[in-house]
């Protein structure tokens, strides 16, 4: 009944705030640990009602020795009764075991560490795991509250931890050897769906890389900051129905610019939406804001700015709260301002009416940042606003209302982070009470030593301002004073930004051009001038710079309002990254409303431009090989070759080209992702084209380097066979390329489906390499295919058994043991090896001595090379094609 008479009384504070309800959590369970059993319940100050553990349901722990009750030897008074003054200590592992619905849970537990009747909590270190999350480890409450201002005496760990495989969670304490685990309660309650972790396509963008960035399923959040901008605390029993506590944020202002608190307008209403429901934050979140000072020329000289000691080697979400209650800013483009996050820019032109749609309308951002390992463990998080310039802006100021700062799991789970080590205590010092003064003496080379000092300090700290000015002027000018561009025009989707700063990309890198420019150098975009087309658009070969250069020119169609978030992307990655084996942008355009691309011209078109459907003469196997190491090489450079690694996405051969020396060129990146960095995989829907796709992938919508492989281990065997990775009028089996080719290996047929214009060019010993190779490649899961370093170190090895092969022919006049075979004699070797019982003889073990491998180079050991038989065909099938490939995770 008083739970009922709680929530009337929290729906009635929502509803006079703004008229949406709060969210009543399903899963909703507080336990008062160490409590006695005769107060099977008690009511905190907050008038929520605590249950004790005492032979509770949930303790799935069998050993009653395991864990005791005990009571504080003394109340702090800035603790409440309950749940601070009794707690549960485990001597060992100690489980709880709480029956959920799916779905991300708030998992927070309440620490007191002080002398208990029994044990000394002050002195307790134990981890804490909840489901496959290690939350803590080695954790100490009295270590962590020791850095704290103020020096409080209770703590509160909140957690996020994901439920979603399972109708359990499962919260296990293990004291450290030597020492008891305590708890004194623990708060379950549910959360609304995609209330942090939304799957929409895009919808986080990670700061420094502009590309999307999207939170497993599995991902464990913790809550290391909650504020109340420009507010008082607000309290849990004030929040929207998940008792979230929002702190001042005054003590993590940075410097004496603070900025105004503005009061609100007389009868403000907040009005939730359906992309802000009232359970986002309480209303009073947004009736407080923190706004710069009132003088526009003050304003366009400093930053507001918060700072934040965090733990390094995660990645955390930043979400940050806005609304304009203010009767002043009504209008967009009144009060426009960039946010940063890092000293990187994670917002340009940021705009609170834009973004809501009115004045009084709740909004918020979500930006992930990745925090580094560095030498220290402990990094500084700054935030900083900054009006922009160049907008026209009524007011150069920004706002900023709430923020919530998440660290999230590593790829293994873990949250835990190491305890803080406390400041040393300063010298005591005697009492003077009671005690006579000794009277000192200065001497006069004391006095000259200290003005000295004194003189040097000081002109130390005039040239840190100096110097500090100097930066701060320089980041400004970089930061606010750039070019305007014209990304406001560009046709975005309704629910996007496209606030992306195409100023701030390198002008020695990306080429800004005109539409004028483009126009004349395609004639006005004359089908003629069309050498390609796709999804996005049309590609237009053309000639720039009086005509001395030849350009492919990519244009969104202007009918089409998808190519945004591929332009934005591609954009972005290729202004950045320069390798031989990528197509290189030039520039791009974005005049009136145009989206277009301008890259080299590849001279030769695509790679499957020259495999079939094609009028172009065959390619020689050994040009074949030497385009897939190419190529090869490009996606290695993605994965490992980059600060972050990438995930192209939509590696086919129409997205490998040749330039005019045949070195081919990987191209087309509009859908590739930042890969994980953190994490096993990257969680997003499925884009890419069919048969090419990774089952496993397409399967759980978990996207890895190893995608990237499959597909082109898809283009390898294109490249072998010379027929489309699709072909949906043959037999089921063969209608997939991959699949069909697994089959053929594995039945050791893999010759009946090579390209027969490559018959009598390739070496069977290169043939059963390079099977092997793409097979390893095309496996249903990721973990048994190799990572790309070792796919171009076998490519390379395939190349260099098929030119020692032709080295060995070319000296071979005979031609009995000529290593490359024509049709017919390949024929009967396939014929003997299926009825299983013909082999063609050698004097030795072929593969054994044929060649010496020595980091990654070959070199011939006999002077002839004797046909390859059946049983080096079964070797070679075995489960370690190659003694390289033993370690999936490469050498």
């Amino acid at each position: 009944m008083l739970r009922f008479i709680f929530y009337l009384h929290l729906l009635l504070c929502v509803n006079s705030a703004g008229g949406s309800a709060p969210y009543t959590p399903t899963d909703y369970i507080l336990l008062d640990c160490g409590a006695s059993s005769s107060s099977w319940n008690t009511q905190a100050e907050d008038g929520r009602k605590w249950f004790t553990d005492e032979r509770s349901k949930f303790a799935a722990s069998n050993s009653e020795s395991a864990s005791f009750a005990s009571t504080a030897s003394r109340q702090d008074h800035s603790v409440t009764q309950v749940p601070y003054m009794t707690a549960r200590v485990f001597r060992d592992q100690f489980t709880y075991s709480f029956p959920v619905s799916p779905g991300l849970k708030f998992l927070r537990f309440y620490f007191y560490p002080v002398q208990y009747s029994s044990f000394d909590g002050t002195t307790s270190f134990f981890s804490v795991t909840a489901n496959n999350h290690l939350l803590l480890n080695n954790f100490s409450a009295s270590l962590t509250l020791s850095v704290e201002d103020g020096q409080p005496a209770s703590l509160i760990k909140e957690f996020m931890v994901p439920c979603f495989e399972t109708e359990k969670l499962n919260v296990s304490f293990s004291p450290s050897p030597n020492t008891w685990a305590f708890v004194n309660g623990i708060e379950l309650v549910s959360m609304p769906k995609n209330m942090y972790v939304n799957h929409q396509e895009n919808s986080l963008t990670l700061v420094g890389y502009k590309v999307p960035f999207d939170i497993p399923d599995a991902t464990a959040f913790e809550t290391v900051f909650r504020l109340n901008v420009g507010g008082k605390t607000v309290g849990n029993v004030d929040d929207t129905g998940m008792f979230r506590t929002w702190l001042d944020d005054s003590d993590y202002i940075f410097g004496g610019a603070v900025g105004n608190t503005p009061s609100r307008g007389k009868n403000v209403t907040i009005k939730y939406s359906e992309d802000t429901p009232a359970y986002i934050a309480p209303a009073i979140i947004y009736t407080t804001s923190r706004t710069m000072v009132v003088d526009p020329e003050i304003n366009m000289n400093f930053n507001l700015t918060w700072n934040f000691s965090v733990d390094a080697g995660f990645t955390y979400l930043l979400r940050l709260h806005f609304c304009e209650t203010q009767l002043e800013v009504t209008e967009e483009g009144q009060r426009v301002f960039d946010i940063f996050i890092n000293n990187q820019t994670a917002e340009h032109s940021a705009d609170v009416i834009h973004w809501s749609g009115g004045n009084s309308i709740p909004v918020y951002r979500d930006y992930a940042l990745i925090v580094p390992t560095e030498a220290q463990s402990k990094q500084t998080l700054w935030l900083a606003l900054h009006p922009s310039k160049d907008v026209g802006s009524k007011f150069a100021d920004a706002i900023l209302n709430g923020l919530e700062i998440f660290r999230l799991s590593k790829s293994d789970g873990s949250l835990a982070v190491p305890n803080p080590q406390p400041e040393p205590a300063p010298s005591p010092t005697l009492p003077s009470v009671g005690r006579k003064k000794k009277k000192t003496s200065v001497s006069p080379v004391m006095v000259i030593t200290i003005t000295v000092f004194s003189a040097l300090l000081a002109l130390c700290l005039i040239i840190c301002f100096l110097i500090y000015k100097r930066k701060v002027k320089r980041v400004k000018d970089s930061a606010v004073s750039v070019q305007k561009s014209s990304w406001g025009q560009l046709p975005c989707p309704s629910n996007s930004t496209c606030a992306t700063s195409v100023s701030l990309l390198p002008s020695d890198l990306c080429r800004r051009f005109s539409i004028i420019e483009l126009k004349e150098a395609t004639l006005n975009f004359d089908d003629q001038f069309i050498i390609g087309s796709g999804g996005f658009g049309n590609v237009y070969r053309g000639r720039i710079d009086g005509g001395s250069t030849t350009v492919a020119i990519k244009r969104l169609d202007s009918s089409s309002r998808q190519g945004f978030r591929e332009f934005q992307t591609e954009l972005e990655l290729l202004s950045k990254l320069r390798h031989v084996n990528l197509v290189s942008l030039i520039g791009f355009c974005d005049d009136h409303g145009e989206m277009i691309l301008v890259y080299e011209y590849m001279h030769r078109g695509t790679l499957r431009d020259h495999l079939y459907k094609t009028k172009n003469p065959p390619l020689p196997w050994k040009r074949r090989l030497e385009i897939c190491i190419g190529a090869a090489r490009g996606l290695q450079y993605l994965h490992a070759g980059v600060k972050h690694p990438i995930i192209h996405r939509d590696i086919k051969s129409t997205n490998i080209l040749l330039d005019e020396n045949w070195v081919a060129k990987v191209s087309d990146f509009g859908l590739s992702r930042l890969g994980p960095l953190f994490q096993s995989h990257v969680t997003t829907v499925v884009k890419g084209s069919v048969g090419y796709v990774d089952p496993e992938y397409y399967r759980r919508q978990q996207l890895t380097e190893k995608s990237d492989v499959y597909s082109f281990g898809v283009v390898l065997f294109e490249v072998l066979c010379a027929r489309q990775s699709m072909i949906p009028g043959l037999p089921k089996d063969q209608v997939n390329l991959a699949r069909w080719a697994r089959i053929c290996y594995a039945r050791g047929t893999l010759e009946n489906i090579v390209d027969p214009n490559l018959m009598g060019d390739i070496s069977p010993l290169c043939l059963q390499k390079f099977g092997a190779l793409a097979e390893s490649c095309v496996r249903d899961e990721g973990t048994a295919r190799p990572m790309m370093n070792d796919v171009v170190w076998g490519l390379e090895f395939a190349l260099q058994v098929q030119e020692a092969t032709q080295r060995d022919m070319d000296m071979d006049t005979g031609g009995d043991e000529a290593t490359v075979m024509s049709s017919s004699q390949t024929s009967s070797l396939v014929s003997k090896g299926a009825a299983g019982g013909g082999t063609t003889t050698s004097t030795e073990d072929d593969n054994e001595e044929l060649f010496s491998v020595s980091g990654g180079k070959v070199s011939e050991s006999r002077s002839t090379i004797s046909s390859v038989g059946r049983s080096d065909g079964d070797r070679i099938k075995s489960e370690s094609v190659f003694s390289e490939f033993k370690n999936d995770n490469g050498r």
